[in-house]
């Protein structure tokens, strides 16, 4: 894995948990050397991220709209920001410049861009995977809601089982790996329930 697209807050949470799990996750990027590609802001548990990964000496792409640029959300010391002109159009870059996508804590916005790159999964518009790190079990409420969609039958059990899923980076991390060589691909039509 090159580069891991990371989706998260923008903001800070109430919980200092969040920032220092961040933190982490762009340290240990950089350790690994796997580039970040993110949402490319200054501010909340992106920018925690992206600082992290910048001082251990990562490699770190924002991609941001221009008018979020012009309004001075963006960080301005990244490797590279790349400045398209629609939230869509941000959303596919990141997929592009990405090998695999995880979730970090975050709001709709995280929710938002998650589900469209998993939905492109199952779809077989790519076949990069996608997963959660559930430090401190942040995601797993919605987890079981994932559950209870599949066990009524809108979301086929084998797409629910191709997530990642892990409480730290390291098995996160493993488990994207496995699915990039191919161990676990999303099939289509099967397991509806």
């Amino acid at each position: 894995m090159r580069r891991l697209a990371v989706f998260l807050a923008s903001s800070d949470g109430h919980d200092p948990a969040h920032a220092h799990l961040a933190a982490g996750v762009g340290t240990e990027l950089a350790r690994r050397g796997i580039g970040l590609v993110y949402g490319g802001g200054r501010r909340g548990l992106m920018g925690v991220l992206a600082d992290s990964a910048l001082k251990a000496g990562g490699e770190v792409i924002g991609v941001m709209p221009r008018d979020m640029v012009e309004r001075e959300w963006a960080h301005e010391r990244v490797t590279e920001l790349l400045m398209c002109d629609s939230m869509h159009e941000r959303k596919a870059l990141m997929a592009e410049h990405a090998d695999a996508f995880i979730a970090l804590p975050g709001g709709l916005g995280t929710l938002e861009e998650f589900f469209e790159v998993w939905s492109w999964r199952q779809l077989g518009f790519h076949t990069k995977p996608v997963g959660f790190l559930d430090a401190g079990s942040f995601w797993t409420p919605l987890l079981g809601a994932l559950r209870g969609i599949a066990d009524s039958g809108f979301l086929p059990v084998s797409t629910l089982d191709d997530l990642a899923v892990a409480p730290d980076l390291p098995s996160l991390l493993d488990a994207l790996e496995h699915r990039l060589r191919g161990a676990s691909r999303p099939a289509h039509g099967e397991d509806f329930r």
